[in-house]
């Protein structure tokens, strides 16, 4: 099978405040930390069989791996279900099925108790803890996240694996113009070089989270995840250190998914179709192809 060139995400077992900053926060560095969670109520509570019982009857939003839709708005989802059912469906068999930025706080108070906010050196946002779902074999597309956010990412109940690019490689991944997603025709984890020649040239990283890892994600870094067993996990954020992130960020929040929510509305699959198209052209201008 083709893939990547891609060089492991350092892990590391324990690790001080003042060192995590030198050497992952500042230079703007992924890592691995395994012994983060394991003073957690949440290191020995949290798996599927906990949250059904804590959350069997909240509506859940579900979103799967279908194309973007003119007709759909930013981040629609594209079902609901009990998440008692949802988590005997993860059970049963694979599906595509996922829950994608699931406000813990607002939700599930109860699981508030289960975790506390680390002390390494970054200043988490205190009421966007989100949760995210998935079956065996799902995956999540290649993105950058809107706020450009430091991100916490824990991981619990099972095993997924975390591809990531730094915000440099953006030319070589054929980014969707007003979005933050790339082009929806490439497999990350099957990826078609002849197809997408450009990706030959992208220099990523990966990492396989178990039960109680966190991966440190930095600002505006492209991440695709895929699920190699039913689990879960937790992101806590931090806001954007460069002031260029920090500009980015404003500007993807209140004007761009705007832009394109009118656009969609306007021109609607034209408009996606021409953008999907700008993706190719754009990244063979930029990577010289």
């Amino acid at each position: 099978m083709k893939d990547f060139h891609l060089q492991e995400i350092p892990r590391v077992s324990n690790i001080t405040k003042e060192e995590f900053v030198k050497n992952y926060v500042k230079p703007q560095k992924p890592v691995v930390l395994q012994n983060l969670t394991k003073d957690w109520p949440a290191y020995k509570k949290w798996n599927l069989e906990y949250i059904k019982q804590v959350a069997k009857d909240q509506e859940v939003p579900l979103y799967d791996n279908r194309p973007v839709s003119s007709k759909d708005k930013f981040n629609e989802p594209h079902a609901k279900m009990s998440m008692g059912e949802y988590i005997d469906l993860l059970r049963s068999k694979p599906t595509n099925y996922r829950i994608f930025l699931y406000s813990l706080l607002k939700e599930i108070p109860a699981l508030q108790k289960d975790f506390k906010y680390p002390n390494i050196g970054l200043k988490f946002l205190k009421g966007l803890p989100f949760l995210f779902f998935g079956g065996k074999n799902s995956s999540v597309f290649m993105h950058y996240d809107i706020d450009y956010a430091n991100i916490m990412h824990f991981h619990f109940h099972g095993k997924k694996r975390c591809l990531l690019f730094p915000p440099s490689e953006s030319k070589y991944l054929y980014k969707v113009p007003h979005a933050l997603i790339a082009n929806e025709g490439i497999n990350f984890n099957q990826p078609d070089f002849d197809k997408f020649p450009a990706l030959r040239k992208a220099k990523g990283m990966e990492a396989y989270l178990e039960h109680g890892d966190a991966l440190y994600m930095p600002e505006g870094y492209w991440h695709f995840m895929t699920y190699l067993t039913p689990g879960f996990s937790m992101s806590l954020r931090s806001a954007p250190k460069k002031p260029k992130h920090l500009l980015k960020a404003v500007y993807n929040i209140f004007i761009m998914r705007h832009y394109d929510n009118i656009m969609r509305r306007w021109k609607g699959d034209k408009w996606l179709a021409h953008k999907n198209e700008q993706s190719i052209k754009q990244t063979y201008k930029k990577a010289n192809l």
